[in-house]
């Protein structure tokens, strides 16, 4: 015996699917498994969406039912000119921590990460925009750094080893006043 949802869930499910959610939205939204509410779906003719980009299901038809063919030129999307003033504080692809880059530098020197001088910056010097702006700025100021030098030792295999004892239960010694440690040896 099969499962039937009520009549309201029913046609919420198809209502939703004509709107052209996908199957995991659908089923947040309802309270309905997804797998019902694709074969509700397909029951019912509607094409059943799924995960992926939204553009690659078939096309959903114009308001007005119908397509203009029209070749005349449309209307701009923005109809005044652009302004050449200079009413903008910083140009689009300036960094909004340009203002601050001698007090981020100076933050850097003293060895401050990307976190701590956004917290700076917002807390004493008023700035508005996000972290993501200070952990892309940062970068280019530190600019590549040079790895630190690292002293290599080179042995033969077999002429150099390292062994840690670690750590074992404290047990008394022969002599009641002293303690030592019993464990495993263990190398590394």
């Amino acid at each position: 015996m099969s499962n039937v949802l009520e009549q309201h869930k029913q046609q919420e499910v198809l209502a939703l699917g004509r709107l052209g959610w996908t199957l995991r939205r659908i089923a947040r939204a309802t309270g309905v498994h997804r797998v019902t509410v694709g074969e509700y779906l397909r029951a019912a003719g509607i094409a059943v969406r799924g995960r992926g980009r939204p553009g690659e299901g078939p096309p959903k038809p114009t308001i007005s039912g119908e397509v203009s063919t029209d070749s005349a030129p449309t209307k701009p999307a923005i109809p005044r000119a652009v302004s050449t003033e200079a009413g903008l504080a910083r140009a689009p692809s300036a960094s909004a921590c340009e203002p601050y880059r001698e007090l981020i530098d100076d933050a850097l020197t003293h060895g401050r990460n990307a976190v701590a001088i956004y917290q700076d910056l917002v807390e004493d010097h008023g700035f508005t925009a996000k972290y993501a702006s200070v952990r892309r700025f940062v970068p280019k100021l530190r600019g590549t750094t040079a790895p630190e030098a690292r002293v290599v030792i080179a042995t033969r295999p077999g002429e150099e080893g390292q062994v840690d004892y670690g750590h074992g239960t404290a047990a008394p010694d022969s002599f009641p006043s002293r303690w030592r440690t019993r464990g495993k040896p263990s190398a590394c």
